[in-house]
């Protein structure tokens, strides 16, 4: 089965982003699209891998996340969780507050830890990638 491949216009279009943040990001390394050489130059293309993690850099953007937060987050998940980006099924992950470091803790969803942190004033940030892939999906039509 071959895979699907999206422009850089596409793959805006349907993670939410805009052109300026897909360069932005192939500059830093957070996501590498494939990039074919051509006899006319370089085309730039992204798999529907990175379409989940355009569309979770877009998300977490928008729900007030520094860049460099985000980046990271996606950078630990793809280390951690390789799989969650190539297997169409998404997992519930949370950044969790530690202590006087205000660093944050990437761990797989607990709904207790998640109501004792707060219940301490610390901070919970949902990483559900189980609705960014829903939502991706329903803009892909399938």
């Amino acid at each position: 089965m071959q895979e699907t491949f999206f422009t850089s216009k596409e793959a805006a279009e349907i993670a939410g982003c805009t052109l300026r943040q897909l360069q932005y990001w192939r500059e830093r390394g957070v996501i590498v699209p494939v990039i074919s050489d051509t006899g006319t130059g370089r085309s730039i293309y992204y798999s529907k891998s990175n379409l989940l993690e355009l569309a979770a850099m877009s998300y977490w953007l928008s729900v007030g996340l520094s860049f460099d937060i985000a980046s990271t987050t996606l950078k630990k998940l793809k280390d951690q969780e390789p799989e969650l980006f190539t297997s169409g099924k998404g997992k519930r992950f949370m950044l969790l507050s530690q202590g006087q470091e205000r660093s944050l803790e990437l761990v797989e969803f607990d709904r207790k830890k998640a109501i004792a942190s707060l219940e301490q004033g610390q901070p919970v940030i949902p990483v559900w990638l189980d609705i960014i892939y829903q939502q991706l999906a329903e803009k892909l039509g399938k």
